[in-house]
């Protein structure tokens, strides 16, 4: 089945983004918020950025246009009933996607596929919670969604071949490059990434080398577009704590243990950008 219509639950960071670039490559996209504050605030972001894109002449006046027409907000899932794909983007909590998957499979057509775009949970349990298992994947997109180009589609042992087929289509059709991966904590990304950002906590908390240094060395010696902790402030040191904690659960392996320095971090509010200060000071541009 070729996908024609989207939904999309969650219009926060990421789902406003997963809404916005669906809408912008021409497709009928819904998003269904819990609130209209959220929802009108999910909303304002999107436009506001291809505004600003307008300005500085990086995003047509077509393209602006063309998602103000194809993007509608919602704060009931039944008007996502018709869609081809629902993309759920919201808090990484298993009780409350267990209710949103629930509610879905009793409102959506069978033959709607469903996706999540968690990090860190499994999206065989996930599938667990709706009588279509095998129309159940993972699309795990990256913030921020409108620059990032990669996307991971995630099979599980029940997924019908046909709907990973349908979905590396509108992945391409949005103009996403597809990894396609079976159902493993952490994917291929998380699975490579959070060990290579551990490490460079535990180089730093041994005193091997400073801040800038390994920073420093990872992005002159491998190429790397920015440093180890400068990446964790961006992400957030409670989120990549957070994902340690599922992976070592998951694996119990050393690799995926978070360094005491990190949790304590994390207990003491020093979280990255999004506190104003995790290794970096962010209260200056650029942060010191």
């Amino acid at each position: 089945m070729a996908i024609q219509k989207v939904g999309v639950v969650g219009c926060g960071l990421m789902g406003s983004g997963i809404a916005q670039v669906s809408a912008q490559a021409g497709f009928p996209t819904v998003v269904r918020e819990v609130s209209k504050e959220l929802l009108d605030k999910g909303l304002g972001s999107v436009f506001k950025f291809l505004q600003g894109g307008v300005e500085k002449g990086k995003v047509s006046q077509f393209d602006l246009d063309k998602v103000k027409e194809n993007l509608k907000g919602t704060t009931e899932l039944k008007d996502l009933a018709d869609c081809d794909l629902v993309v759920e983007a919201i808090t990484e909590n298993l009780g409350v996607k267990k209710e949103t998957f629930g509610t879905l499979d009793s409102v959506c057509k069978p033959e709607t596929i469903f996706a999540s775009n968690t990090s860190s949970l499994s999206i065989t349990e996930l599938s667990t919670f709706v009588k279509r298992p095998q129309r159940m994947i993972g699309l795990h997109f990256f913030n921020p969604v409108p620059l990032m180009k990669l996307v991971e589609v995630v099979r599980t042992v029940r997924t019908d071949p046909a709907a990973v087929e349908a979905a590396n289509a509108w992945c391409k059709a949005i103009g996403k490059t597809a990894v396609n991966c079976g159902d493993s904590t952490g994917f291929v990304v998380n699975r490579l990434l959070v060990p290579y950002m551990l490490d460079a906590v535990r180089v730093y908390e041994q005193g091997l080398a400073s801040r800038d240094d390994i920073d420093n060395a990872m992005k002159l010696g491998c190429g790397y577009p920015m440093g180890p902790l400068l990446l964790g402030d961006y992400v957030g040191l409670d989120t990549t704590y957070y994902i340690t904690q599922i992976m070592f659960d998951e694996f119990k392996e050393p690799r995926f243990a978070a360094p005491p320095l990190l949790k304590r971090m994390v207990l003491a509010g020093l979280h990255g950008r999004k506190t104003g200060k995790g290794f970096y000071d962010w209260s200056t541009n650029p942060p010191s």
